[in-house]
């Protein structure tokens, strides 16, 4: 059926609900129908030619009765008709009544969505009454529009600070580049230094594309690949990266890595023993020290990285899993892209894990990462 203005689900609701009660009225009216006559054909039958008196008038019995019949069938039919078109008309009406009001917080999601924009997303459907389905359905969407705008606030803060992060090195390589050219003394040794320092910030510029690539893998998305990763084989790995530097700074490092069983992507539990690795020694200080532990349970494996460096304020450590985050500094730091600890933190929730980190007495920092066994 698709009569006009029945398109709306109010009006289909109306219509459906008014045609229910038209039916079972048909029935009903049928019923007290079938009774009635049934009732009439039950009256005894008088022999032809008997009469009968009626308020002194003396009447033949046969017509008494048939007039009777007609009499009663006709009332029927009338009053049979008009409670039918009440009964009607009133489920017409009341169905069209309560389904605005059923149908209210849907409207009302429908406007919240009709409104939402990147500058309104702040916009809520709130509570609603009675506690049914729709309601379920504007808590869901609630839900749905706070993730929304955690993602939008991330995305946000991310492009802002890349943008940042990205422009120091382009800075760096502009002003390197304006000043050689405009020397028109500039020897070989001037081109050389120049050359030297557009390679680093050129470097520089490609670690953070290739953390944020790696970032942009990790955050939220699932594992393409997942098999049984022994921690102790991972931190090993990751320590022959950056041993040099330790020993070039004089750090001393301590192991504690019995086998671990993991299970998850091995390039990217790599990365994670890597980072930390990475910012034990580059945040530490020169001569300072290095400990790493790993531990197994039935249902998580542990991989603890402590190091000295310097003093961390308490309130401030969740913030280090930020993007262009460092330990006391935002955006300062001459060496990495601030991404180490977010890469980490996205990788880890991957695996379905947790980490946390916190300040070392005297200074320094403790980062802790749980994985699944299983």
């Amino acid at each position: 059926m698709n009569l006009p203005g029945t398109r709306s689900l109010r009006a289909r609701i109306t219509l459906l609900a008014t045609v229910l009660v038209a039916v079972v009225s048909l029935l009903l009216l049928w019923l007290a129908w079938t009774l009635v006559r049934d009732s009439l054909d039950a009256v005894p039958r008088m022999p032809p030619g008997s009469t009968v008196v009626v308020d002194g008038v003396t009447v033949d019995a046969s017509t008494l009765a048939e007039s009777l019949r007609v009499h009663a069938r006709n009332r029927m039919l009338l009053f049979g008709s008009i409670a039918f078109l009440f009964v009607v008309a009133a489920a017409a009406i009341l169905a069209w009544t309560f389904t605005s009001r059923v149908l209210l917080p849907l409207r009302e999601i429908t406007g919240t969505a009709r409104r939402l924009s990147v500058e309104s997303l702040g916009e809520r459907i709130g509570e609603v009454r009675p506690r049914d389905e729709l309601a379920v359905l504007a808590e869901t969407f609630d839900d749905m529009l706070d993730r929304l705008q955690a993602a939008f606030d991330a995305q946000r803060r991310f492009v802002a600070n890349a943008s940042h992060e990205l422009r120091t090195p382009l800075s760096v390589i502009r002003t390197e580049l304006d000043v050689t050219l405009a020397d028109d003394d500039a020897d070989e040794a001037e081109l050389r230094r120049m050359g030297g320092v557009v390679r680093d910030a050129t470097e520089r510029a490609g670690q953070l594309v290739n953390s944020l690539l790696l970032l942009a893998r990790t955050d939220g998305a699932g594992l393409g690949v997942r098999e049984p990763v022994d921690l102790a084989v991972v931190v090993d790995r990751a320590w022959r990266a950056v041993h040099r530097e330790a020993e070039h700074r004089g750090i001393q490092a301590s192991f504690t890595t019995p086998p671990a069983p993991a299970f998850g992507d091995p390039a990217l539990l790599e990365r994670i023993a890597g980072n930390l690795l990475e910012n034990a020694v580059r945040h530490n200080v020169e001569g300072g020290w290095l400990d790493v532990v790993t531990q197994s349970g039935p249902r998580w494996s542990t991989l603890r990285v402590r190091s000295s460096g310097g003093l961390v304020d308490p309130a401030t450590v969740a913030e280090l899993f930020e993007p262009f985050r460092r330990a006391g500094v935002a955006r300062t730091a001459r060496h990495g892209a601030g991404l180490g600890l977010s890469i980490v933190r996205a990788a880890v929730q991957a695996h379905g894990g947790n980490v946390a980190a916190e300040p070392i007495v005297g200074g320094g920092l403790a980062v802790t990462v749980h994985l699944p066994v299983r």
